[in-house]
């Protein structure tokens, strides 16, 4: 019998054959699935979990060829031939608990006389640090919005902050070439001044709190060309890293006991942190290696701090739980970003060859970010652009547009949903992983944003830069 050639599309689309695969390749149990074309997303949620047998169901989001579903198949299904076709469809676990959007200023905090160089939020996201080029680094509360310390001590511009895991002590650094730990507590002076670079110091990183709850060992990098790590109790150098020929831009502790180095004489070093042997030097960038990423940056940094309560209450030590959150992130992998406009992917513990080379801004990379769960690249250019790479392959997801100058730094939500950026043109602007677009819009600075900061809370962002104001911005 002859149907009209409208309701056979009409009878053909209602249905197609599906498999679910996971984000890393596994086939799911269950086999072909025949499912109407228009299932929701909240339905495939409930099919895959049940698949999955998991008592407490998990947040999911689902791909077909790398582009999310957001509402239903059918909008993602309109390249295949839905009668023969089997649709894959690649589901990705996501953090349980969701941050909200930051939509509005919530304080101006005033204070510093110069520009904020540098912002950073304690690892329990409950005091901010900032510096500045008035020599000071001011502590203050989040809640009150008021500044509870200023330390001085300091002589030059205050370049970097970096919090120790165990967030009992913050580490500054100058252009002097001075590194002065505090006391968030107290706002006093840890020790005495760690001294011996013979120029300023442009980053700084502490020995991972999984290895060493002490939170002991710290690592700075200078414009002399030398890495030194410090033990801050003695307040002396333990062991100089010296190989670079020119400044080192960027210094990260790893957690299996390296440390990667960029510099401006377009090499990476990876070095033991044990006894400071140099391991192998990742070559490849034609210009200054500006910034460098680690895919294990959030565990690292939040260390033994639980954000998602256990549900089951196992005992179990800060520093047990901070290595299980750690290895869970798995293989080391380190983003490098260049004066050369591209970005490196690479296996820093083992290779020297990079995964991906990285191609497509237009200027140089400022800034670059893994997401919290490890599966996003978000780099800054001043191209001003912000553009995403999966950080398995390297592959080029998309470029978030907005911005009319060039973004200096980002800054990822903690269940990596979304991303904030800070730019010269005086905005930040908050992206949704979701749409991949703008979500807000945030002016407010008189001047150029040197440097955000999302709490690992994920409650709220502080922003800092040339209009001498540190600013939160929250829901």
């Amino acid at each position: 019998m002859q149907v009209d050639g409208d309701s056979e599309n009409a009878e053909e689309i209602k249905r197609v054959l599906t498999r679910f695969k996971s984000d890393t390749g596994e086939v799911l149990p269950g086999g072909l699935l025949d499912l109407p074309v228009n299932v929701t997303v909240d339905k495939l949620q409930l099919i895959v979990n049940a698949l999955l047998q998991q008592e407490d169901p998990v947040p999911l989001a689902f791909f077909i060829n790398d582009v999310q579903i957001t509402e239903s198949l059918e909008e993602n299904i309109k390249e295949f031939n839905t009668s023969e076709d089997v649709v894959e469809i690649v589901y990705q676990p996501q953090a349980i608990f969701q941050v909200r959007a930051v939509t509005r200023c919530t304080g101006t905090l005033e204070g510093h006389k110069e520009a904020v160089v540098s912002v950073a939020f304690s690892p329990n996201g409950q005091t901010l640090a900032s510096g500045s080029g008035d020599t000071t680094v001011r502590l203050w509360d989040v809640y009150t919005q008021t500044p509870t310390f200023t330390c001085t001590g300091h002589k030059h511009w205050v370049l970097c902050l970096a919090w120790s895991p165990c967030g009992t002590k913050v580490a500054s650094a100058c252009k002097n070439g001075r590194i002065i730990l505090w006391d968030p507590e107290t706002g006093k002076q840890l020790g005495k001044d760690m001294v011996g670079h013979k120029m300023w110091v442009t980053s700084l990183s502490w020995e991972p709190y999984h290895q060493n709850p002490e939170c002991r060992r710290l690592i700075s990098a200078s414009k002399d060309s030398d890495l030194r790590i410090w033990d801050t109790k003695l307040g002396q150098t333990l062991l100089v890293l010296a190989g670079h020929t020119k400044s080192v831009t960027c210094v990260k502790w790893g957690g299996r006991g390296l440390i990667y180095s960029a510099s401006q004489d377009r090499t990476i070093k990876v070095w033991r942190a044990e006894d400071g042997v140099l391991c192998r030097t990742l070559e490849g960038h034609g210009h200054w290696v500006n910034t460098l990423a680690l895919n294990v940056d959030y565990v690292l940094r939040v260390g033994p701090f639980c954000i998602v309560p256990d549900k089951n209450k196992e005992e179990i030590t800060p520093q047990a739980y901070a290595l299980k959150e750690y290895e869970n992130v798995g293989e080391e992998k380190l983003v490098s970003g260049s004066d050369d406009f591209t970005l490196f992917l690479w296996k820093p513990e083992k290779e020297k060859k990079p995964l991906a080379r990285m191609t497509g801004h237009q200027q140089l990379i400022n800034d670059v970010k893994f997401s919290p769960d490890g599966r996003l690249i978000a780099s800054a250019s001043f191209d001003k652009s912000v553009k995403l790479w999966d950080s398995n392959t390297g592959k080029y997801i998309t470029s978030l547009r907005g911005h009319v100058q060039a973004v200096y730094s980002v800054a990822w939500s903690a269940d990596s949903r979304l991303l904030v950026s800070g730019s010269a043109d005086s905005t930040l602007k908050v992206w949704s992983m979701k749409t991949k677009q703008l979500s807000q819009d945030l002016p407010g600075h008189g001047d150029e944003v040197y440097a955000v900061d999302w709490a690992p809370d994920g409650i709220r962002v502080a922003s800092g830069g040339k209009d001498k104001v540190l600013r939160l911005w929250q829901n």
